[in-house]
C-alpha cells in the first residue's frame, strides 16, 4: 500500500470519523456518564437522517433540519426515559422497545424507505462553494459540529445539573439518598444522548446524499468502538480530553475499516468487521494486563 493510498484513506477516515463521533459522543453519555446500556441509537440514527432529509425537501435550511433532527432526538431519548424511569422497564429492554418502535416513526416520517438529497443544498454547499473538495468540506463542517458539542457538554457537566447526572452514573443510591432526584438526570441523560445521536445521522445523511430507513443497524457498534479505542489508546484522562479523543477513536475507526476494504471486503461484511473490531478493542486491555502480569512473573523469576 503505497503512502499516497494511505493518505487518500485518512482523509476519508477524517471525514466519515468527524461526522460518525457525533454519535459516539451520544453513546458515551449513557454508557460512560450514566452506566447505561441505551439501544434506542440504533432508531435515532435513521430517526435523525429522515427528519433532516424530509426538511431539505421542503426547502427548509440544512441546519435548521438538523436543528430539527435533533429535537427528534431528544424526543426519542425522553420516550426511552420515561419507560426506564417511570414505567420501570430495563434499560436495555427500554431502548430496544423505542428502537422497534422507531422504525415505523421513521417509516412514517419519510414516507418512503428512503429520501434522496442529490442536488439539494447541505450543510457543506457554502463551502463546497467556495472550492473546497467535498472531503475537505466534510472534515471542516464535522469537525465544527464535533467542537462545539464536545465544548457544550464539557461546560453543561461544570453546571449543578451537569455534576448531578455524574454523580447519578457513579453511584445512583448515594445521589438519590443526598437530595437528586436521579429519575430527571437519567431523563436528561437520555434526551442529551439521542439528541447528538440523531445530529449525528442527520449531517450523516446530507454527506451521502441520501437517507435510508435501515441506516440505524450497528450503529451501537460503531459508537462502542470509537469509545473503546479511545479509551485503549489514551487512559485516565479527564472528561474534556476523554471526549475529544473520542472523535479521534471514531477517526481511528474508520481509518481501520477503510483499510479493510482495501482488500477487497465485500460491503455486506462491513458489519461483521466492525464486530470483530470491537471484540479486538474490548479485549486489548485484558490481553495487555496478562502480558504485563507474564512480564513481571519472569522477572521476578529471574531474581
Amino acid at each position: 500500500m503505497s503512502i499516497q493510498t494511505i493518505l487518500v484513506l485518512l482523509q476519508s477516515a477524517c471525514s466519515q470519523g468527524v461526522l460518525w463521533s457525533l454519535l459516539a459522543l451520544g453513546v458515551f453519555f449513557t454508557y460512560r456518564i450514566l452506566d447505561i446500556a441505551d439501544l434506542t441509537a440504533e432508531g435515532t440514527f435513521p430517526l435523525g437522517a429522515g427528519i433532516a432529509a424530509l426538511a431539505i425537501t421542503k426547502s427548509h435550511s440544512p441546519f435548521l433540519a438538523c436543528l430539527f433532527a435533533f429535537a427528534g432526538g431528544v424526543l426519542a431519548g425522553l420516550a426511552t426515559g420515561i419507560f426506564h424511569t417511570k414505567l420501570k422497564i430495563p434499560a436495555l429492554l427500554a431502548g430496544i422497545i423505542t428502537m422497534t418502535g422507531l422504525y415505523s416513526i421513521t417509516n412514517r416520517v419519510m414516507g418512503a424507505p428512503n429520501i434522496a438529497l442529490l442536488g439539494s443544498n447541505s450543510v457543506y454547499t457554502w463551502l463546497e462553494n467556495t472550492g473546497l473538495s467535498k472531503n475537505n468540506a466534510t472534515i471542516l463542517v464535522g469537525s465544527i459540529f464535533a467542537l462545539l458539542v464536545v465544548l457544550l457538554l464539557h461546560f453543561f457537566f461544570k453546571t449543578e445539573i451537569g455534576l448531578a447526572i455524574r454523580a447519578t452514573g457513579d453511584n445512583d443510591a448515594m445521589s438519590e439518598a443526598n437530595g437528586i432526584n436521579t429519575d430527571n438526570m437519567k431523563l436528561i441523560g437520555y434526551m442529551l444522548s439521542n439528541g447528538c445521536i440523531a445530529l449525528s445521522g442527520a449531517l450523516i445523511a446530507q454527506n451521502n446524499g441520501y437517507a435510508d430507513l435501515n441506516s440505524g443497524v450497528g450503529t451501537i457498534v460503531i459508537g462502542l468502538a470509537a469509545i473503546i479505542i479511545a479509551e485503549v489508546l489514551f487512559r485516565n484522562l479527564p472528561l474534556l480530553p476523554r471526549m475529544l479523543t473520542i472523535v479521534l477513536g471514531a477517526i481511528i475507526y474508520r481509518f481501520i475499516l477503510a483499510i479493510v476494504f482495501e482488500f477487497d471486503v465485500q460491503p455486506q461484511d462491513i458489519k461483521l468487521f466492525s464486530a470483530l473490531i470491537l471484540v479486538v478493542c474490548l479485549s486489548a486491555p485484558q490481553v495487555r494486563s496478562r502480558l504485563a502480569t507474564k512480564k513481571a512473573a519472569k522477572g521476578g523469576g529471574v531474581k
